[in-house]
C-alpha cells in the first residue's frame, strides 16, 4: 500500500476537513507514493520516536500531534522539531498528523475520555459552525427519485440520527438551448417548459466533491441548474469537547480522586469546591480554557481538561469545578485507539504503539 492509499483510511477515521483552521493536519513529511512497509503510531513524532521507527522498520509515523505546527524558515537541527524531520528525511520516514480532524470527530479523543471516566450518554459540546451546507437542484419529476438516491449515497441528507432527509417542491423550469447544445428534453432554439421538482438537501462540507459527482452523473440533463449554499446551522455531531453525565453522583474529592486514577496523572490542578456533588461532567482532552464558559452555559457540575493557567481557574465563579489534568494525560488514549482502528483495516505489514514516553510535564 502507498501512501495516497493509507490517507482514506485515515479519512474514515476523522476527516482531515474536521480539524481546525489554525491545525495542520495530514501528510506532513514524506511522498504520497511511498511504498508503506510498517506503521508506528505515537502521540508526539520526536527524535526519539524517529529513531523506534527506524529500529522498528516502520517507514510511516502516525502522530496525534503534528510535529510540524507552523512553518519552518531553516531546517539546521537546532531544535527538537528541526531534529525529529531531517532525521526522518533522512530515513525516507513519513510522518502523517491527525491531532484536531480526532478530537472533532464524535467518536475520537473527547469520546475516549467520556469512556475512561464512566461518562453515559456524551454530546458534543461546542458544534462546529460553517460546516453544513446545502445543495439545491432542479430535476424532472420522473428522475427526482433515482437523483435523490444517488445523493444519499454520496452522503447528503444525513441530520443528525435521521437519513434520507430531503425537502421537494414541486414547478416549472424553463430554458432555450442555443445551436450547441444538446437538449435531453425539446429542441435546439426553442424554449421549453418542464414540469420540475426543487429538491433540496443538506451535507457535511467535506462531502462537497463526491456530493457533486454524484448529481451530473445521475441528473438527465446536459447542463445542471444547482446552486450550494454555506448555512449557519452548527454540527451537532462534530466539535470540540463532550458533556455528559456520571451514572452516579459523586463527592468532589472522590471524583477528582477516580480522575487522577484512571487518566494516571501526577496530579489535578483545580478550582474551589463548592460542597456538592458531581454528576454532569464536561470533558474537553487538550488545551480546553476556551470551552470553559460553553460548560458553565450547560450547567455542567464539573469542566476536566488541561492547560489552564492561574486566572482562568477564576472562570468557575463558584458554580463549576474546573480541573487541569495535563495535556498528555488528557489524550494519553488516543494512540491506542488509532492502532486498534488501523489493525481492523491492514493486515499486510505492522502496525506497532510506541513505547516512547512523549510527555515533557514531569511530576515530583
Amino acid at each position: 500500500m502507498k501512501i495516497r492509499e493509507f490517507i482514506p483510511l485515515m479519512e474514515e477515521l476523522a476527516p482531515l476537513s474536521y480539524a481546525e483552521d489554525f491545525d495542520n493536519v495530514g501528510l506532513l513529511v514524506g511522498s504520497y507514493e511511498q511504498e508503506i512497509s510498517g506503521v508506528l503510531v505515537c502521540h508526539d513524532a520526536l527524535e526519539e520516536v524517529v529513531d523506534e521507527a527506524i529500529e522498528k522498520h516502520c517507514n510511516l509515523i502516525v502522530c496525534f500531534h503534528p510535529i510540524l505546527f507552523s512553518g519552518l524558515k531553516k531546517i539546521t537541527g537546532k531544535n527538537y522539531v528541526e531534529r525529529a524531520v531531517i532525521k526522518a528525511i533522512k530515513n525516507d520516514i513519513a510522518i502523517f498528523a491527525i491531532h484536531t480532524a480526532l478530537d472533532n470527530h464524535q467518536e475520537g479523543v473527547n469520546k475516549i475520555f467520556c469512556d475512561t471516566l464512566g461518562i453515559s450518554n456524551p454530546k458534543i459540546l461546542i458544534p462546529k459552525a460553517n460546516y453544513i451546507q446545502k445543495l439545491v437542484t432542479y430535476v424532472p419529476v420522473k428522475d427526482v427519485e433515482s437523483v435523490r438516491e444517488s445523493l444519499f449515497k454520496a452522503g447528503a441528507g444525513a441530520i443528525g440520527n435521521y437519513d434520507n432527509c430531503s425537502f421537494m417542491s414541486k414547478g416549472q423550469g424553463t430554458f432555450k438551448g442555443n445551436e450547441k447544445s444538446n437538449p435531453v428534453i425539446g429542441q435546439q432554439n426553442v424554449e421549453e417548459r418542464v414540469e420540475e421538482v426543487k429538491l433540496e438537501v443538506t451535507f457535511e462540507k467535506h462531502l462537497q466533491a463526491s456530493i457533486l459527482k454524484s448529481l451530473f452523473a445521475s441528473h438527465p440533463y446536459e447542463e445542471v441548474a444547482y446552486e450550494v449554499y454555506q448555512l449557519e446551522n452548527k454540527l451537532q455531531n462534530v466539535g470540540m469537547g463532550m458533556i455528559g453525565e456520571l451514572d452516579v453522583a459523586m463527592d468532589e474529592v472522590a471524583f477528582l480522586q477516580m480522575v487522577k486514577d484512571k487518566t494516571q496523572t501526577g496530579g489535578i490542578r483545580h478550582s474551589a469546591f463548592l460542597g456538592k456533588p458531581i454528576k454532569r461532567v464536561a470533558v474537553l482532552g487538550g488545551s480546553g480554557a476556551f470551552a470553559i464558559q460553553s460548560a458553565l452555559a450547560q450547567k455542567a457540575d464539573a469542566y476536566i481538561t488541561a492547560d489552564l493557567k492561574y486566572h482562568e481557574f477564576y472562570q468557575a465563579e463558584n458554580q463549576i469545578v474546573l480541573a487541569d489534568i495535563g495535556h498528555f494525560e488528557s489524550e494519553r488514549y488516543i494512540k491506542n485507539y488509532i492502532v486498534e482502528y488501523l489493525k481492523k483495516k491492514m493486515t499486510t505489514f505492522a502496525v506497532i504503539l510506541s513505547n516512547v514516553n512523549t510527555n515533557p510535564v514531569n511530576y515530583l
